[in-house]
């Protein structure tokens, strides 16, 4: 069907262009262009109709396309074409699924632990396992890292300690203070003799200098760019970025989460202050998982494959781990949409709390349903976002959800110490995930993102603490007062919200 789909959709690009040829010859330019333009962009309609999506995305795409024609048509050959996606990434998807499950599919779930879960958390961390082909590692040693700050610091100091090599993946990489400090080290190390790879998204770094990229491979550094674009305005690739921040360090520690290399993350930029984010220390078994994610990527990327045992098979001491650590991949190249799946289970399977985290709050039906629901049920459900824009569509498209959410009984809170970054969520004050993944339709279905998944440590406990002093330092939304903003406002915000399934 799809392969007919784009038979027709190349026929009648090029009828339209004859006849646009017809009429340029009789100098009807304005009105040729016009015609094409107006049978590409009907045909597009069609396609989509067809392709069976989601009603909310298809109402999306319709609208646009009527609104803004000609916005629509070349954004719709970018960001819209759910086959290209496929086609794109069919190859990466399958390597992955056979990379994960000849290293990691070896490792059975550990029934005994598992056993000592309630029902609900069991069937978390199944799912997961059936979903990432990782299974839950008891014996890793996780910390929680609250600010740029004390992130930066472990980091740095990990590194210093590396002895055969350093894996780094990064959507955003900056040519500041922290990016040159960052930068010296890995080519002091690479020039020691320590196998040093970076990794960086093309789209997400644009504003890396050039001149940074080739001192790091002139001190020894190997060093890639996710998917990278050379016609930004006519290439799909542009929507799919890679999101994941990785960092392993001889196959022992590891560190994910939501801080980028930059000064803002430090709180050096004056418009956020202190940039309120969390990250994640990991110790032991569980980065192997890290190591993996990082290793296919760069076998994606680069067409070099070391999956051997140099990086996969470290030599472990005797861990004393505190509970259960998962690592999960999701993105375009994943059958499911992982994390999402993951977030929905998490949520229809609190008992007591459902508390989130997320810069940008852009929830699905599915999401928005299960907060809702959780929240009716009398389920304490906290959701914790900025109280000031990075993104202002984003921001505003975020807030039109707030109103439902209210009466529905969610308690909103708006951090307003400096920009709230971390991306996390807690069930139970026992279950929680922290990673890359935002709260929004580009985490879940566009961006290569990695979590993990907690159960029981002392890191989780970490993050309710953490959460309930962010909540001393926000604003608590009232439903009575939301709902009475002004006109101006609700017009921003359900404007940008109908963007929503594209953001």
């Amino acid at each position: 069907m799809k392969n007919r789909f784009n038979i027709l959709a190349f026929l009648a690009l090029v009828l339209a262009f004859l006849y646009m040829s017809r009429f340029f010859l009789q100098g009807w330019i304005v009105g040729t262009i016009s015609i094409a333009f107006t049978l590409s962009v009907a045909f597009i309609a069609v396609v989509i109709f067809f392709e069976n999506r989601h009603p909310t995305k298809t109402l999306t795409w319709l609208v646009v396309l009527a609104a803004f024609p000609l916005f629509g048509f070349f954004f719709y050959l970018l960001f819209g074409q759910n086959h290209r996606k496929q086609r794109t990434f069919s190859m990466k998807a399958l390597e992955d699924e056979e990379a994960f499950r000849q290293i990691e599919g070896t490792k059975q779930l550990n029934e005994d632990q598992l056993r000592k879960m309630g029902d609900h958390q069991q069937l978390l961390f199944r799912l997961a396992h059936r979903l990432g082909y990782n299974p839950i590692s008891f014996a890793s040693e996780t910390k929680v890292l609250t600010d740029g700050k004390e992130t930066f610091a472990n980091i740095l100091q990990a590194l210093r300690m590396a002895e055969h090599h350093i894996h780094l993946e990064y959507y955003i990489v900056r040519d500041d203070g922290i990016g040159q400090e960052i930068k010296q080290l890995l080519i002091e190390k690479a020039k020691a003799g320590i196998e040093v790879r970076f990794l960086y998204d093309a789209v997400g770094s644009w504003r890396l200098s050039k001149a940074y990229i080739e001192e790091l491979k002139a001190g020894g550094v190997e060093v890639a760019a996710f998917a990278k674009v050379r016609l930004p305005f006519l290439n799909h690739k542009l929507n799919y970025r890679n999101h994941r921040k990785i960092i392993v360090i001889d196959g022992i520690v590891g560190f994910v989460g939501g801080l980028n290399i930059g000064d803002e993350y430090l709180g050096k930029n004056k418009y956020f202050g202190y940039w309120r984010d969390t990250h994640l220390y990991v110790r032991g078994e569980a980065v192997r998982t890290l190591q993996l994610i990082f290793l296919q990527d760069w076998y994606y990327q680069t067409g070099k494959k070391i999956l051997n045992p140099t990086y996969l098979s470290p030599v472990l001491t005797s861990m004393k781990a505190d509970g259960g650590v998962q690592m999960i991949a999701s993105g375009p190249d994943t059958r499911w949409e992982v994390n999402k799946k993951l977030f929905f289970s998490m949520i229809t399977s609190a008992k007591k709390n459902v508390w989130i985290a997320s810069p940008y709050f852009i929830p699905d039906d599915d999401i928005l349903s299960a907060l809702k629901i959780a929240a009716l049920s009398g389920i304490d459900v906290r959701i914790l976002v900025p109280n000031r824009p990075d993104k202002r569509i984003v921001f505003h498209a975020s807030r039109s959800y707030f109103p439902e959410l209210l009466e529905a009984g969610v308690k909103i809170y708006e951090y307003n110490r400096g920009f709230m970054h971390s991306k996390l969520i807690i069930v139970d004050h026992e279950l929680a995930s922290i990673g890359t993944s935002n709260m929004d339709m580009r985490s879940f279905h566009l961006n290569f993102e990695v979590n993990a998944y907690l159960y029981r440590t002392k890191s989780v406990t970490k993050l309710v603490s953490d959460f309930v002093y962010d909540l001393e330092h926000s604003n608590q939304l009232s439903f009575e007062l939301f709902r009475n903003r002004s006109v101006y406002y609700r017009l921003i915000e359900s404007t940008s919200r109908l963007l929503s399934p594209l953001l």
